[in-house]
C-alpha cells in the first residue's frame, strides 16, 4: 500500500467521529436555513464558501433579521477571530506543504484543529482529513435542506446541536490539557460580559477581550522562555 493509499485510509478512520457530528449538525443548519425561508442553492453554498459552523448558524438571524454588511462582517470576525490562534500553531505543520496550502487554511474547523494538531503526520493525512470535514459538512447540510424541503416539523431547538458540540470539544480539551487558562479566561470573560452588555450585545465584546488576554498572555510565555 502506497503512502498516499495510507494516509486516505488513516484519514478516513479518523474523521468519523467528526463525520457523526458535522452529518447531525450540518442537517441542523439546512434544516434551520429551509425553515427560514432560504433554499437549497444558498445551504449548498454557504457550507462549500463560507463553511463555518458557528457563524453559518449565526448568519442565520443576521440574514433573516436584516442586519447591515457591518454588522455581519464585524459579528463573522468576533466569532472567529480563533483561527488567528489556530493558524500561528499550525505554521510549522503546514510548511511546505505547497498548492494545497491555502485550502488548508481556509478549511481549518475547530474539529480539524483538535484532530491534526495532535498528530505528526505527512501533508497528505492533513489535507484528507481536512477535504472529508469539509464534505461531511457540506453533505449534512445539503442534506437537512432536502429534508426540511420535504417534511415539515418543528425545527425549535435543533441548533442547540451546535452548543451541545462545543461543550463536548471544551470538556474534552479540558481533560486532555494541563493549561486551563485559555478555556477559563474564556468562560469568565464571556459571562462578564453578557452580565455587563446583555445577551443581544455580548458577542463581539467577549471575543475582542478574550483576544487581547490570550496574547497578552502569549507574549509574556515567550518572554519566560528566552
Amino acid at each position: 500500500m502506497n503512502s498516499k493509499k495510507s494516509d486516505l485510509l488513516s484519514a478516513l478512520r479518523d474523521t468519523i467521529p467528526i463525520m457523526t457530528g458535522y452529518i447531525v449538525l450540518g442537517m441542523g443548519f439546512g434544516i434551520i436555513m429551509n425553515a427560514s425561508g432560504i433554499s437549497f442553492g444558498y445551504v449548498a453554498a454557504m457550507s462549500v464558501f463560507i463553511y463555518a459552523g458557528s457563524m453559518q448558524y449565526a448568519a442565520i438571524g443576521l440574514l433573516t433579521g436584516g442586519a447591515s454588511y457591518i454588522t455581519i462582517a464585524l459579528t463573522t470576525l468576533a466569532v472567529n477571530i480563533r483561527h488567528l490562534f489556530y493558524g500561528l500553531s499550525m505554521i510549522e505543520k503546514y510548511k511546505g506543504i505547497g498548492i494545497r496550502k491555502p485550502y488548508l487554511i481556509f478549511s481549518l474547523t475547530d474539529e480539524t484543529y483538535s484532530l491534526v494538531s495532535s498528530k505528526e503526520e505527512s501533508g497528505d493525512y492533513y489535507f484528507f482529513v481536512s477535504l472529508f470535514d469539509h464534505i461531511y459538512w457540506v453533505a449534512g447540510s445539503a442534506l437537512g435542506s432536502i429534508i426540511g424541503s420535504a417534511v415539515h416539523f418543528n425545527s425549535e431547538g435543533v441548533d442547540f446541536a451546535l452548543t451541545a458540540l462545543f461543550i463536548t470539544i471544551f470538556t474534552d480539551q479540558w481533560m486532555k490539557s494541563k493549561n486551563h487558562f485559555p478555556a477559563v479566561c474564556g468562560a469568565a470573560v464571556t459571562a462578564l460580559c453578557l452580565m455587563i452588555f446583555g445577551a443581544d450585545m455580548f458577542l463581539i465584546p467577549s471575543m475582542l477581550g478574550i483576544t487581547v488576554i490570550l496574547f497578552i498572555g502569549m507574549k509574556k510565555e515567550e518572554k519566560n522562555e528566552q
